[in-house]
């Protein structure tokens, strides 16, 4: 990560890659990034790194172009970038929902480009993200992106495009459907009688706590809710009411329906 990266857009999740990288090792004063807005750049700045409102200027010698913008504003920045970007520069977008032909297409060149879906929990080191890049990138380009999207948590590449789709749906979405849960246990505790601050203490620390359990050990999630799960005891009890209720037929249908909105998006935004 010694050569020149650049980022085209300064926001939370541009600066928690800064962030990862620098921790990493690489050196500040190889980075630069892009920002029309003042506190953006002021952020980037506070983290060392030079900051620019010129993308232009920021991408000039860069070996590296981490497109961190809204999905909606990359068709213009890419095509804004497209007189200015030379051989061998690779993109990296995190741009969720823009596939790579689009992106190809608006830079009007032959360049490498690698498509990753992360997710929030990126913006405290625990995200995993997925990574697809097409037949321009090089190997050498390849363990680059690796290194900087592994800077935030881990990563995983993916052998088709399309599967970036599930990806969104069981990863790029999913940190929401976890919160949705606690929120309803949250809800669930004071119903039951517990002051608001120990029933969000004891969700969020359940959660965390089953979350290291399913990471660290070999049992699968399934063998690990059986060995919870004693036979007429309580947790029975509240599975059965969840199993009632079609719970997991219905958390299959909404991942498919997000999957299938990922792919629209794509429709959508490699048609402008």
């Amino acid at each position: 990560m010694t050569e020149k990266i650049a980022f085209i857009g300064a926001g939370n999740m541009a600066r928690s890659l800064v962030g990862g990288m620098l921790r990493h090792g690489a050196p500040a004063t190889s980075i630069v990034a892009a920002d029309p807005v003042v506190d953006q750049r002021t952020g980037m700045a506070a983290l060392g790194i030079t900051t620019t409102d010129v993308n232009a200027q920021a991408i000039d010698g860069a070996a590296i172009i981490v497109l961190a913008v809204k999905p909606q504003a990359l068709r213009a920045v890419v095509q804004g970038l497209a007189r200015s970007l030379k051989d061998g520069q690779l993109l990296i977008s995190i741009a969720a929902g823009v596939p790579i032909d689009a992106i190809f297409r608006w830079a009007s060149r032959d360049v490498g480009i690698v498509r990753c879906m992360p997710n929030t929990p990126a913006l405290y080191g625990v995200g995993v993200t997925a990574l697809f890049a097409n037949g321009h990138v090089t190997p050498r380009q390849a363990a680059a992106a690796e290194s900087i999207l592994t800077a935030v948590g881990e990563i995983v590449w993916v052998t088709n495009e399309a599967a970036l789709d599930a990806v969104t749906a069981i990863s790029g979405s999913g940190p929401a459907y976890f919160f949705y849960l606690m929120e309803a246990m949250i809800e669930a505790g004071i119903d039951l009688g517990l002051d608001a601050t120990t029933s969000r203490m004891l969700t969020l620390k359940t959660a965390y706590g089953a979350a290291v359990m399913a990471n660290q050990s070999d049992i699968a999630p399934a063998q690990l809710r059986r060995n919870v799960t004693s036979p007429g005891g309580t947790t029975e009890r509240a599975i059965s009411v969840l199993d009632a209720g079609r719970c997991r037929a219905l958390i299959v249908d909404a991942l498919r329906q997000a999957e299938r909105r990922s792919v629209e998006l794509a429709v959508e935004f490699g048609t402008q």
